[in-house]
């Protein structure tokens, strides 16, 4: 009987993964991200800490505008014998306050604080998005590798039940013996078992990526072939830290905690400043029936004036205050150093991976056309009795093998690309649209 040529063992792997998703509707990447981001929680979270930075800056901005009270009060009182005439009276009274800051520079430092939180707010939410669109890009290949490992699992079953019936066949002619028999036998019942872990993982990745985008019965566009990864750009690994150091989310935040550090510092020397605040007030005094305390009637007041404030002797608290805050300082400074050297050893580390796994990529796509050769030759070798069914077998597996881990490779090389991006503090939705010309229509 003929055996399986590579081009009808690619096919069936291809029929194998076109089956998966024959249910639903491809997405693509740009789909699926789009589905994620007003359903996934820690994004959403993000967001609306973002937004509440702005209410929260306002409120702190409101202590260097003019304050307003509005108090009252309505008393009546008795005395029991009547004192000179005097016995039961009511007093109604309101009065309103306000005030402003004309010169408080603790106010100025705390209002410059909650300014520069809002940098920290936004370099916070690009890291959850950044998150968001790096962990949809995961899922989002981890199903199509593990469709196209059930697929090669498959395909690879079929063609050593095909060679288990030519063994069978041949051993009940006399041509070979029991031992070939046994040896596809074996086979087959491992590429059951890899079939079933296979199958059970492709079900795994899809219910993550279905609980990542809120969606059911997802279906990842696969890559059309033959696959053409670009290239790294720049090609200068110290163009991409550059950029990470001046880009990156961590750094603008470890940034500005320095800056914010400053201002604490900045807060706690104003402690030995004077302040000057413009006050004044409206009242009036209704009272009525026999009062001691004044004639009935009403009674205006009104005050307007500056009030001073500088401390002199504070019990040392506010040198100690100063002396700690400047340490603090200093360690903002250490953790800014820490974590551009992070960054930058991160981006390199994301660059060399990507670098590495595109030269896997060729590595596997030229070990892809030498399997198909040797199975070839493999088979002509059965054919005319000088290879033995094991070898068969043991050809048909590596081309397999080799299949699975190409298209794994491809799919690490495009993932470690967005990890790069992100490293170096360029990562954004846009850059999905890359991935997305690459896809299959």
């Amino acid at each position: 009987m003929p055996l399986l040529r590579p081009p009808l063992l690619s096919a069936l792997a291809l029929a194998a993964t076109l089956l998966l998703g024959s249910g639903a509707q491809a997405q693509s990447l740009k789909d699926l991200y789009e589905a994620a981001r007003p359903y996934d929680a820690a994004f959403l979270s993000a967001q609306a800490l973002y937004r509440s930075a702005d209410y929260r800056v306002a409120a702190i901005e409101g202590i260097a505008r003019p304050q307003a009270a509005l108090s009252g009060s309505a008393t009546t009182s008795r005395i029991d014998p009547p004192i000179g005439g005097s016995g039961d009276s009511n007093a109604l009274a309101a009065n309103l306050t306000g005030r402003y800051a004309v010169i408080n520079r603790s106010n100025d430092a705390i209002i410059a604080q909650a300014r520069k939180t809002l940098e920290i707010a936004k370099a916070d939410l690009e890291t959850a998005e950044q998150d968001l669109l790096l962990r949809v890009s995961q899922a989002y290949f981890d199903v199509l590798a593990a469709q196209d490992t059930l697929g090669t699992v498959r395909a690879n079953k079929a063609a050593i039940t095909e060679q288990l019936a030519s063994a069978k066949r041949n051993f009940e002619v006399g041509t070979a013996t029991i031992t070939d028999t046994r040896e596809a036998q074996a086979r087959y019942d491992k590429a059951q078992a890899d079939e079933i872990a296979a199958d059970n993982d492709l079900r795994t990745k899809r219910i993550a990526l279905d609980q990542l985008v809120g969606r059911s019965s997802t279906e990842p566009r696969p890559l059309a072939l033959p696959a053409v990864l670009p290239p790294i750009q720049p090609a200068d690994v110290e163009a991409w830290v550059g950029s990470a150091d001046a880009q990156h989310p961590t750094v603008r935040r470890a940034r500005v905690a320095v800056d914010i550090a400053q201002l604490e510092t900045e807060k706690a020397r104003a402690a030995e400043k004077f302040t000057l605040d413009a006050v004044g007030s409206v009242g009036a005094q209704r009272l009525s029936g026999s009062t001691l305390s004044g004639l009935p009637g009403t009674t205006r007041t009104a005050t307007i004036g500056l009030q001073f404030n500088w401390p002199l002797y504070t019990g040392g608290s506010t040198q100690n205050s100063i002396q700690e805050k400047l340490l603090l300082e200093e360690k903002a400074r250490q953790d800014l150093d820490t974590a551009r050297r992070a960054i930058a050893q991160g981006t390199r580390v994301a660059y060399f991976g990507v670098q590495s796994g595109q030269a896997q990529v060729k590595a596997l796509e030229a070990a892809e056309a030498s399997s198909k050769l040797a199975l070839e030759a493999t088979q002509l070798g059965y054919r005319v009795g000088v290879r033995v069914n094991l070898d068969v077998l043991n050809a048909q597996t590596a081309l397999y093998q080799t299949q699975r881990d190409l298209a794994k490779a491809r799919y690490d090389v495009l993932v470690n690309t967005l990890r790069l991006r992100q490293a170096a503090g360029q990562l954004a939705a846009g850059d999905i649209e890359a991935i997305n010309a690459l896809l299959a229509r």
